[in-house]
């Protein structure tokens, strides 16, 4: 069964759009106005929506053919943490990025197992795209 997403925000000129994985919303959400991650959240998305690269802040997470399609949305402060996402294109070719899933604190610079089989779990997910 495919997932359901949320709409967030789209880019002014349409070609772009946040969403974020249904049954995840509240447990990502909660988390980032817990840590005080809210600002930080629409920065990142607003890069994306504008085209810009900042792989300080978004990047793909090209682990393994696999996970062409993740990336990740950085949180780099003491929290570190990572919002795996999962990014398609509409029929109509709008690139949609979807918040798919909370890694709450990343603690080595390289992957280790626990992200590894998150951004691997990602990668299999399939959407109802809107």
């Amino acid at each position: 069964m495919k997932r359901k997403i949320i709409p967030i925000k789209s880019s002014i000129d349409g070609k772009r759009r946040i969403a974020i994985d249904e049954s995840n919303s509240e447990e990502i959400l909660a988390f980032l106005n817990e840590k005080n991650l809210n600002k930080k959240f629409v920065l990142i998305c607003e890069t994306i929506l504008q085209g810009l690269k900042n792989t300080d802040l978004y990047d793909k997470e090209d682990i393994n053919t696999k996970c062409k399609q993740v990336t990740a949305m950085k949180f780099k402060s003491k929290q570190n943490a990572r919002l795996y996402c999962k990014e398609m294109k509409s029929d109509d070719k709008v690139l949609i990025v979807i918040v798919s899933e909370l890694l709450e604190k990343k603690k080595n610079q390289k992957n280790q197992q626990k992200e590894i089989n998150l951004i691997e779990k990602v990668a299999i997910y399939e959407y109802e795209l809107y």
